[in-house]
């Protein structure tokens, strides 16, 4: 589905603050979570009309703010990324072997990234329990991957869009600072020519791809926490 990104600005829509509805019924509980964090929250025309031009390079926006992500109930892009082995990984069949939760994050170099995938780790044991298997996608290289599993002793998948193809199919992606125009090509193994980032983003998916629920943030500092994701997957799992 083609966006106009003038006029689904993620942040000003009715969706963006359904989903944090979603996340506030999750801490305090209620028979409307299942449903709202299930995904009924698909209704199209209730995204704001925005009139504002967003200013864009290399087909992405310049500011995170201004992204336009796949939404819930839509269907994840065709993708084969890499392992930290250098192993070609095809996403849409490993999906399809399970329900997914789905990560994007900046790099193992970005501290609110490190803390957030510790925190995965921690609830690991419970979403396979639960049925669920992790992927973590990140611009960092494929060997730079392979230093964050050591360092950071993680058990799930991480894999290396370095090129920022899946952020761009996702609709994630944005111009970084120019602070990063040395660095993101350098983190990258030289693949992110155009020093792109993806804002931080979590997918939970079921086995045809479906994204049913999300949490997507512009401000990097604020992530979805373990003990809410947990919630999340536990709440979705009847329904996919």
């Amino acid at each position: 589905m083609k966006r106009n990104l003038n006029k689904n600005n993620y942040l000003r829509s009715n969706r963006w603050r359904k989903s944090l509805l979603v996340l506030a019924l999750l801490c305090v509980g209620g028979s409307g979570v299942k449903t709202l964090a299930a995904g009924r929250i698909r209704d199209a025309q209730d995204l704001t009309l925005m009139n504002d031009t967003t200013k864009m390079v290399k087909g992405v926006p310049l500011k995170p703010e201004d992204i336009s992500p796949l939404l819930v109930g839509e269907s994840i892009p065709v993708l084969k990324l890499l392992k930290s082995s250098g192993e070609s990984f095809d996403l849409n069949k490993s999906v399809a072997g399970k329900p997914t939760i789905l990560i994007f994050y900046r790099g193992g170099w970005c501290p609110y990234c490190s803390k957030q995938l510790s925190g995965l780790q921690e609830i690991a044991p419970d979403l396979t329990k639960m049925g669920y298997q992790i992927i973590a996608v990140s611009t960092d290289s494929p060997e730079n991957l392979g230093k964050t599993m050591v360092k950071q002793k993680l058990s799930y998948t991480l894999l290396s869009d370095a090129d920022l193809n899946a952020a761009r199919k996702f609709g994630i992606a944005f111009k970084g600072p120019r602070s990063y125009d040395s660095f993101l090509p350098e983190s990258s193994g030289g693949k992110n020519v155009n020093k792109l980032l993806p804002v931080p983003s979590v997918f939970i998916l079921n086995n045809k791809g479906t994204i049913m629920f999300e949490y997507i943030n512009p401000d990097i500092t604020q992530r979805l926490s373990a003990s809410l994701l947990k919630a999340a997957a536990a709440a979705l799992r009847k329904e996919i």
